[in-house]
């Protein structure tokens, strides 16, 4: 049981339920990361928590799981591929922290996945470095994202 006096629901807005956001690519910075165990405790994982800053989908989060200590080692090879990709858009090379990939804005690629039960799910699948761009002032409009404009 778990002590809920004083929690009153009329004060809090309810949660609501989240739905897949398009594939796409998206500016967003990682917020989070903690390694747990695996299921069946033969291993652990790092999951990363990213955050879309910019655009429709600003304050998203995703989440990411690298295999990076497990039995099946082309599943570590994989995992440690993906940590390299983070590492190089964020520019970071060789962290001693997980923290230290944090706040760094970079563009993840997101896909979206279909589950057995049919329910659309996001898995993040790229990252690559966010790129300052400067456009051509004359073909800026109010529709280009905030980080594209002069």
């Amino acid at each position: 049981m778990a002590d809920l006096r004083g929690f009153n629901a009329h004060e809090v807005e309810p949660s609501m339920e989240f739905e897949a956001i398009p594939a796409g690519r998206y500016p967003a910075v990682i917020v989070g990361s903690e390694m747990k165990r695996t299921k069946s405790g033969s291993g652990s994982f790092l999951e990363l928590t990213f955050e879309i800053i910019e655009g429709e989908h600003k304050g998203r989060k995703l989440w990411s799981r690298l295999n990076l200590d497990n039995p099946n080692l082309l599943t570590v090879e994989i995992a440690k591929a993906e940590l390299s990709a983070i590492c190089r858009a964020v520019d970071v090379m060789q962290p001693d922290d997980s923290e230290q990939l944090h706040n760094i804005p970079l563009v993840i690629t997101v896909k979206c996945k279909v589950r057995d039960d049919g329910e659309v799910v996001n898995e993040v699948k790229g990252y690559a470095k966010r790129e300052v761009l400067t456009p051509d002032p004359r073909q800026t409009t109010s529709e280009t994202p905030p980080w594209m404009r002069n």
